[in-house]
């Protein structure tokens, strides 16, 4: 990545200019402009979240927005209210508070002089989904989004659910949210006197999120708020979508690209969850430089190309050897001019001949195992590994060996007719690429709770022995197949711990499965090209404790009990501009035994400190999540020090009916 340290405008920094809400409440902002904005207004660009631009984004802030500002606009990074430097509390995410929040802070940049009127919003993940549920809203001032690593679909494609089964990061992540918004404000910017005050009454409100969202088990009206796929011509705004291969949220970029009436294009990289101008596995792509072209195009009225960009580019990624980390990604890129596009065919392939009986799918509650991580995240070992453990306790059915290579592109899905023996049941179905020598690589993977099938609003309970037909849609991918390997599509009725197990041992019975296969004519090389990335100059830091990531998995072989436990330490540094040094440790274990759904639990541990010469806070957060066959038990417990006095301590504990889930 080029650092560039020249830049057509001089930039000026303000880091915490105080943007006030109608309702009196002070936003924390750090905004990076050209000097001479006051007399060449620009356009601005917001950021909204909630994870400390003090801390917490401060690594990809520093390379991103003085690069904007430098190339003429007013680069805005909001802490939302309840976290951070700003004033509030957080009740839940993209509450309406939160939205109008956003609303507000534009409508505020639109009306400062050094501003032009035209306001973009960026943002990934959390600030990928806002800038579209904001631009769903329709400030005036809004003009343009870039949205990465996002969703159109709260329920259906976030970390709550996917195809109405519970995701552990259901509970995961609201274990993280409680951890991150747990922490002080800076003393520099909120004064002596007064950061110890929102402190304690930023703890005293927290919420512990888990038990709120397993109150809505199904699609009700609480997921349908945000989701913008319940109308797409809402958005107004021109939107550039982009998204990774190696991440969760991989789906919404076509979705958006297929549906938006606005100007949108679409961007799919090999990466895990990160910016793509230094994301990995690479290759990287010049992401700043073509926000610009977006920026510029709708922001400014420069024609820069955009319109006639095509509407969907992706990377096909070509077989490699499974591994848990890829640092790169061999493949190409590919261009659809229109999406979907007509070029890709579907193939049917039936798995099971006509008239052979049912086959039996009744997988150990531990398969899934080699699923990875749902977001990957560290630069480390979150990716799926080889299938092959997984693939030996689930129904495969192996294509023959490809004469050809192809190429993947698009959703597959699977038809199948299966009968349950219990009224509750999930069905768990992946796509992997068979090599010579056995070894097997993920391309896809799709799961569906069977009383699902018909719709997430209205699940029905499943009649034991009854045959049922439902459709499971895998997530999009872009896949080199070579020659001399074959498709493996493996079915398991469990998926642990990517999914909760069922509250009891399930037998299903497979009499009918169609693989409806997405296929692209083979590229011949790169459709497409992008600069090398660009920067600016990185944040300066030292290191005072080194990152490192770690996965084991353990099987007691007395108890039967299998473990997998993570540790994610994102080491310590310290600011060598304003002196502040913050610290963070994960940890995660997940349990099960085989045989019994009801022995699943998950934990986990959160450290954080902060600390600039002498003062030192420091939070330790913990959570656990259990359920028996009527109910999910959820407990979680903050501690906040300040040095090593324990200065204020909460627990949280809840209990939430199971609704066919």
């Amino acid at each position: 990545m080029k650092t560039v340290t020249e830049f057509p405008r001089k930039v000026v920094e303000f880091p915490d200019m105080g943007i006030v809400m109608p309702d009196g409440c002070r936003l924390s902002a750090r905004v990076w402009m050209p000097a001479d904005a006051a007399d060449d207004p620009v356009p601005a660009i917001l950021e909204h979240l909630p994870y400390r631009k003090r801390d917490g984004t401060i690594f990809r802030d520093q390379l991103t927005h003085p690069y904007f500002a430098g190339h003429g606009y007013a680069s805005i990074r909001v802490d939302m209210r309840g976290n951070g430097d700003s004033e509030g509390l957080m009740d839940d995410e993209y509450s309406e508070q939160e939205l109008q929040d956003a609303c507000d802070v534009i409508a505020w940049a639109a009306a400062q002089p050094w501003c032009n009127g035209n306001v973009g919003m960026m943002g990934i993940s959390w600030g990928g989904f806002n800038c579209l549920q904001v631009a769903a809203k329709q400030p005036p001032a809004l003009k343009a989004v870039i949205s990465l690593c996002s969703t159109v679909d709260r329920y259906a494609d976030d970390i709550h659910y996917k195809g109405g089964c519970l995701l552990i990061e259901n509970f995961g992540w609201a274990s993280t949210m409680l951890s991150y918004s747990s922490r002080p404000p800076d003393p520099l910017l909120a004064g002596d006197n007064r950061w110890r005050d929102l402190w304690l009454t930023r703890l005293e409100n927290q919420p512990f999120l888990a038990p709120l969202w397993l109150q809505h088990q199904h699609r009700d009206a609480y997921w349908k708020r945000g989701s913008i796929c319940e109308d797409y011509s809402a958005i107004q705004a021109a939107v550039l979508s982009i998204g990774g291969w190696h991440d969760g949220y991989r789906n919404t970029i076509s979705h958006l690209a297929a549906n938006i009436e606005a100007p949108v294009k679409g961007i799919v990289g090999p990466w895990i969850h990160k910016y793509p101008h230094y994301a990995a596995p690479e290759p990287r792509i010049g992401f700043l430089q073509e926000a610009l072209r977006w920026w510029d195009r709708w922001l400014k009225g420069t024609d820069t190309g955009v319109v006639a960009d095509p509407a969907y580019r992706a990377y096909v990624m070509d077989s490699v050897r499974p591994a848990r980390w890829h640092p790169e990604r061999p493949g190409r890129w590919v261009a659809e001019p229109v999406w979907p596009s007509p070029e890709i065919k579907t193939q049917d392939i039936e798995l099971i001949p006509e008239g052979r009986k049912p086959i039996i799918v009744a997988s150990p509650q531990s398969c899934g195992l080699a699923g990875g991580e749902y977001f990957p995240f560290t630069f480390g070992p979150e990716l799926p590994g080889d299938q092959c453990p997984d693939d030996a306790l689930s129904v495969c059915f192996d294509q023959p060996v490809l004469t050809e290579a192809i190429d993947i592109v698009g959703a597959p899905e699977v038809l199948v007719r299966v009968s349950s023996d219990r009224p509750q049941a999930n069905i768990a179905i992946r796509l992997c690429d068979v090599h010579p020598d056995g070894a097997s690589e993920l391309i896809s993977y799709g799961v569906l709770n069977l009383t699902h099938r018909n719709s997430h609003e209205f699940p029905e309970a499943l009649v034991p022995g009854e045959t049922v037909g439902a459709r499971v849609v895998l997530d999009q991918c872009a896949y080199r197949v070579p020659s001399g390997h074959r498709l493996r599509i493996a079915f398991s009725n469990a998926y642990w711990p990517m999914i909760w197990p069922s509250p009891e041992p399930v037998r299903l019975d497979l009499s009918a499965a169609t693989l409806k296969l997405p296929l692209r004519p083979l590229a011949k090389g790169d459709e497409v090209t992008f600069p090398t990335p660009e920067a600016a100059a990185p944040w300066a830091t030292e290191t005072l404790r080194a990152a490192n990531s770690e996965r084991h998995v353990n099987c007691d072989e007395k108890t039967g009990m299998i473990t997998l436990s993570i540790v994610d330490d994102f080491g310590e540094v310290r600011d060598l501009e304003h002196g502040l040094a913050n610290g963070s440790i994960a940890r995660e274990t997940w349990a099960i035994h085989p045989d019994n759904p009801l022995s699943a639990s998950g934990k986990t541990h959160w450290t954080q400190t902060l600390s600039r010469n002498g003062w030192s806070v420091r939070t330790e957060t913990f959570a656990e999540m259990r359920s028996d066959a009527q109910n999910f038990m959820v407990n979680a417990r903050i501690e906040a020090y300040e040095g090593e006095k324990l200065v204020f301590e909460r627990n949280f504990e809840d209990k939430i009916p199971r609704a066919l889930l």
